[in-house]
């Protein structure tokens, strides 16, 4: 079965902003994501990717641009199952705002309870559980038209790829938010019949974002940062 190489968007607008970007139409990288991107293709070079997958949102469109432009030959797909979680009214708000609501310890410390609120909010679970699905189908045609030694990529987003490898290690959904993805992180999961190993985490290839951050931004302390870490400053 193929190997899948998880990419998160590059630094986004709303990260630099401590800013919950969720489905909100507009939100794109920033200066240091937009470089990151550039640098993706080079990082990759030497795997023999078949075809990209990348959510809707735009913040992932411009992360795979520049690879896709280096090697034109790869197809590109569109799925939103890998798309971001769906945050409801937690969507556009200030992280920062959001780490005093109630249902954020939820998300903390039991996400497989948590229910995001308002019409378009989604359970944590059910986010997981459509992207399992997603990478499960994506591997069963990669596999049919490239082979079982086939290598993919997928771009998404921190909670998606964080709910993947934790489903990849078969670690309950509640202890997701003890794994981080930074912004253009690569993890890389192996699936075979029996079962998925998971060979990258978060891989940025730099060092920067295990600097110690100032006690009052999000995330520096116990709590994980909803929607993923954003990387270095």
């Amino acid at each position: 079965m193929p190997i899948v190489i998880l990419v998160r968007h590059g630094r986004s607008t709303a990260n630099a902003d401590g800013v919950l970007a969720g489905w909100s139409p507009g939100v794109g990288l920033d200066e240091r994501g937009s470089a990151q991107a550039a640098a993706l293709a080079g990082r990759l070079a030497e795997l023999p990717i078949t075809a990209v997958v990348s959510s809707p949102l735009q913040r992932c469109r411009e992360t795979v641009r520049p690879l896709l432009d280096a090697r034109p030959e790869l197809p590109i797909h569109t799925d939103d199952r890998v798309g971001e979680c769906r945050y409801g009214d937690w969507t556009g708000r200030k992280l920062v705002e959001l780490a005093g609501e109630p249902l954020w310890q939820t998300v903390q410390h039991h996400p497989s309870a948590a229910v995001f609120p308002g019409d378009t909010g989604e359970s944590v679970r059910a986010m997981q559980a459509r992207a399992v699905d997603a990478i499960r189908d994506w591997n069963a045609r990669i596999e049919a038209e490239h082979g079982p030694d086939a290598m993919y990529l997928v771009c998404s987003h921190g909670d998606i790829i964080k709910s993947l490898a934790a489903d990849a290690l078969g670690m309950h959904l509640d202890l997701f938010q003890r794994l981080s993805v930074e912004p253009c992180s690569i993890t890389a999961i192996r699936y075979t019949p029996l079962r998925p190993y998971l060979l990258r985490l978060g891989d940025t290839g730099e060092f920067g974002g295990l600097l110690p951050r100032p006690s009052a931004e999000v995330g520096a302390g116990d709590d994980a940062v909803v929607g993923g870490a954003t990387g270095a400053p």
